[in-house]
């Protein structure tokens, strides 16, 4: 208790001297403001951090500007493998979206195909079983769907075979063939150039009425119009009526040599008792599962299926074939994208090694700098900005360099190019990153650099 108390004493004393020994010196204000001073170095901390930065970035750019050619040759590797990355991932994001506008010009959006065996890949197993459970599909199948569906907008059959297609002496050879309804154009994207569609009366009294596609029409009218014009289907004598617009081709298909005639006229040329596919379209994306599910439900009652017993008919919808197509292009990015980034890896690996030229180079320069008072984690920051800003750079004009590339390619074939956010983001991450890390053995090499062997070095 006195020892305490002497202490008090003795700093009372203190505090009454010092004002009379030093005047400058105010205790009390110094003591207020301490919490202002721990604020004050917390600023000039950051500062300090903010300069280092900034120097060790001016730095950078004074050594990558004075060694241009160099730095032009290491940028090659991260420029090339950036650009490969961009490119790459845009054609598959582009050959994706091509074949499912492809494919909506074909089969139609929110469109279900009714067949006696699915579209979709099975087993030589699997189709076997099927071959002796699934029945044929007739005309009666589908008019039963179209009597009893409520979410049915429209119905139409699709058979389809291949045929020589004449005029006068002029062949076109194995024209697709497709008995359809006056509905198609309900179901699917069917644009016409010329003339009409088939109509009601058409269909329902087998009329030998056409409508052809554009490369049909080209090779055998060429500048002379084709409406009213006969054709002759096999042996059989058609007036055509219509002209599609050139739709170009899908997974090497052409889409433009399709002839379009009445599926009772089909029927009659091809035979009667074939099994037919037909196409049944719901009102919206929404309604779609439902609808297949009423389809599904009228012909298991009509073929007389018991609960337990698995479906003898195919039933498949427009979104299967997109999922098959999404399926496909992941596929195909799991496999390329990777191979693209090691194109990034080499780029790193010569960004490494021209790093430790550098480091080989500046031994004096980094002596100097540590024996007037450079931390190792200067030097270290100055080496990892001097080989990021490197790679970053690469990276941006990669970038720009992929988007000529797209152009070019988007001029020179059908696919677009769908240059996505997500992977300008995977190259430019990739592209920094590996920079980062490529610079980060040098760096360390530099940092560990006594400033005594530095400097007595040659």
């Amino acid at each position: 208790m006195q020892h305490y108390q002497n202490n008090s004493a003795t700093s009372g004393v203190l505090m009454h001297l010092v004002p009379l020994f030093c005047p400058g010196i105010d205790m009390d204000a110094d003591m207020a403001e301490s919490p202002a001073r721990v604020s004050g170095n917390k600023k000039n901390r950051a500062r300090r951090t903010v300069d280092a930065l900034w120097e060790a970035f001016r730095i950078a750019v004074d050594s990558i500007w004075t060694h241009k050619l160099r730095s032009i040759l290491t940028l090659l590797g991260i420029i090339i493998g950036m650009a490969s990355v961009v490119v790459v991932g845009g054609a598959i994001e582009g050959l994706s979206s091509y074949v499912s506008e492809r494919l909506v010009s074909a089969f139609g959006s929110n469109t279900l195909i009714v067949d006696r065996f699915p579209m979709m890949n099975v087993s030589e197993e699997e189709f076997e079983e099927m071959l002796k459970r699934n029945k044929r599909l007739y005309v009666t199948d589908m008019n039963a769907v179209e009597k009893l569906c409520d979410g049915c907008a429209a119905i139409s059959p699709s058979m389809s075979g291949t045929d020589d297609i004449k005029r006068k002496d002029q062949t076109f050879y194995d024209a697709s063939v497709n008995g359809v309804s006056e509905e198609t154009p309900k179901i699917q994207e069917l644009e016409l150039a010329e003339g009409r569609f088939l109509s009601n009366m058409e269909v329902a009294h087998a009329f030998h009425m056409a409508v052809i596609g554009s490369q049909i029409r080209d090779e055998l009218f060429g500048p002379v119009d084709a409406i009213g014009k006969e054709i002759r289907i096999g042996s059989d004598r058609y007036t055509v009526v219509g002209v599609e617009v050139k739709n170009g081709s899908v997974m090497g298909r052409s889409l433009d040599t399709n002839v379009y005639i009445p599926y009772t006229a089909f029927l009659k040329k091809y035979g009667p008792r074939q099994s037919i596919r037909f196409r049944v379209k719901a009102s919206s994306k929404e309604t779609l599962e439902p609808t297949r599910d009423e389809v599904r439900q009228i012909l298991r009652a009509r073929h007389k299926l018991k609960p337990n017993k698995e479906d003898d008919f195919g039933l498949m919808a427009s979104n299967d074939l997109q999922a098959e197509i999404d399926k496909l292009t992941a596929v195909i990015a799991m496999v390329v994208t990777p191979i693209t980034l090691i194109s990034l890896v080499v780029g790193g690996i010569v960004v490494m090694n021209i790093m430790l030229v550098t480091v080989t180079e500046r031994t004096v320069e980094i002596g100097m700098r540590k024996a007037v008072g450079a931390k190792r984690s200067d030097i270290l920051l100055q080496f990892l900005i001097e080989s990021g800003l490197l790679a970053a750079t690469g990276g941006v004009i990669g970038l720009l360099l992929s988007y000529g590339l797209g152009i070019i390619i988007e001029s020179a074939t059908p696919i677009p190019m769908n240059i996505t956010l997500g992977y300008i983001l995977i190259a430019i991450l990739a592209s920094g990153g590996i920079g980062v890390i490529s610079g980060l053995y040098p760096a360390y090499k530099a940092s560990k650099l006594s400033p005594i062997v530095a400097l007595t070095r040659d």
